[in-house]
């Protein structure tokens, strides 16, 4: 998965085409993600004892990962990020554009 927590993704399909936001949560078995303030649903709640209210709740619901794309924070583009190994044997991102390291 080339997507983490925090990232900055662009939408390229569906409903929410065209929005940027920030990844709150990654679903790697269900190739899904939450981004921040986008795709939000309503979720009808019941009081319980730990929620005294009742009543409708808005929330993120998940994006299928196939519609995002990531933005590259050097160059402000959406990207593909590819692995690459460095000399110590560590695995990094980086941007297909520019070469630059994602963090």
């Amino acid at each position: 998965m080339q997507i983490k927590k925090n990232d900055n993704v662009l939408v390229i399909s569906g409903k929410e085409k065209g929005k940027k936001g920030r990844v709150i949560a990654v679903y790697p078995a269900e190739n899904r993600l939450l981004i921040e303030k986008l795709n939000m649903i309503k979720r009808h709640t019941r009081p319980t004892q730990q929620l005294r209210q009742g009543g409708i709740v808005e929330k993120e619901g998940p994006i299928s990962l196939s519609n995002v794309k990531l933005i590259c924070s050097k160059c402000d583009k959406p990207t593909a990020a590819v692995r690459k190994t460095q000399e110590d044997g560590t695995r990094i991102r980086v941007c297909k554009n520019c070469n630059e390291t994602l963090s």
